[in-house]
């Protein structure tokens, strides 16, 4: 039996075995999403704090999504890739399967805050926007993100705790790309049950008290749209929506299918693939969905693309002096 001698530990992660072949087209394609993940939401990050247009509670909630969405997947992606290009399985330490742990699921929760923030943000602008400024003012919305970012790593300190001091009789072989919970729940050599229905519980109170006020928020948006007289303005303001519905759908669909069930340790395969969804997939999309479908923000990117070609034009025109025709009087003494 293997105690809680948390020096002695390692825990090896299958990652995704196949031959050599399949191993290294599944790291092209991780390493191409991750690079996009990352560009995308940096360049979201960046346009955020640069344009004045996009300075509204919307947009810096939608800043920390982009934050939170390179930590989740620079978390799990670089030892998965780490792992596909090792011949042998990927071995990690107790402490780095607890670090890891710790910090996809802290991130997780604070998105999760953030996302129904943003849902009342949305409902704010909708339906009373002679207040909006006043609701959402600055002061409320570092407190929110302030509060999110506190309440999600101090709630997911104890389900860490609590999983990592069972006692591992099988194996430490986890049949996954990343140290999930489930499957070290299932490694264990007791009676977890208890357990996992306290998770279940804590899963419902992060997903459910986020999601509650996403529904309700979207119930009376939908409600107000639908009373707007006009189809263009029925079709604006649903345009300043649509980003983030899109976003609650993929998010929220994989994680209830993932986490919001009593046995943590059901369908090795089906929860590696939701966690794929979750952890690669997803932060993957953000950056198109919010640009793509949000029209202030192509409005920015569009902007910025022409100043840079302007500043791009004016240097090669300094270096390779005046285009043809540009003198049309006389040359000065």
């Amino acid at each position: 039996m293997v105690g809680n001698h948390s020096g002695l530990i390692k825990f090896y992660i299958e990652g995704f075995p196949g031959s050599p072949e399949f191993r290294y087209t599944l790291f092209a394609i991780f390493f191409f999403s991750f690079l996009v993940t990352l560009i995308g939401n940096v360049v979201i990050i960046i346009i955020v704090c640069a344009d004045r247009r996009l300075y509204s509670p919307m947009y810096f909630f939608l800043g920390h999504l982009s934050v939170l969405d390179i930590l989740i997947t620079s978390t799990i992606i670089p030892p998965m890739l780490a792992g596909l290009l090792m011949s042998e399985i990927l071995t990690m330490s107790f402490s780095d399967c607890v670090t890891q742990l710790f910090f996809y699921l802290s991130f997780g929760t604070i998105e999760f805050v953030l996302v129904g923030a943003m849902a009342v943000d949305r409902y704010v602008a909708v339906c009373n926007p002679l207040r909006y400024n006043i609701i959402m003012n600055s002061q409320v919305c570092l407190w929110v993100v302030i509060i999110a970012w506190v309440f999600g790593f101090l709630f997911e300190i104890w389900p860490v705790y609590a999983t990592f001091q069972l006692s591992f009789c099988r194996s430490t072989l986890v049949n996954h790309f990343f140290c999930e919970r489930g499957l070290l729940l299932k490694l264990s050599c007791v009676d977890t049950a208890f357990l996992e229905f306290i998770l279940f519980l804590m899963a419902i109170v992060v997903l459910f008290g986020s999601l509650l006020p996403t529904v309700i928020s979207y119930t009376y948006i939908i409600s107000t749209i639908l009373k707007i007289p006009s189809a263009s303005g029925r079709r604006k303001a649903f345009s300043t929506c649509a980003s983030h519905f899109i976003y609650v759908i993929i998010g929220y669909g994989t994680c209830l299918f993932l986490y919001v069930k009593p046995k943590q340790t059901q369908a090795v395969e089906y929860n590696k693939t939701v966690s794929l969804l979750i952890s690669v997939v997803t932060p993957f999309l953000t950056p198109f969905i919010f640009t793509l479908r949000n029209d202030k923000v192509k409005e920015v990117l569009r902007d910025g693309m022409k100043r840079y070609c302007h500043l791009f034009n004016d240097d090669v025109h300094g270096q390779d002096g005046p285009p043809e025709g540009f003198w049309h009087g006389s040359v000065p003494n």
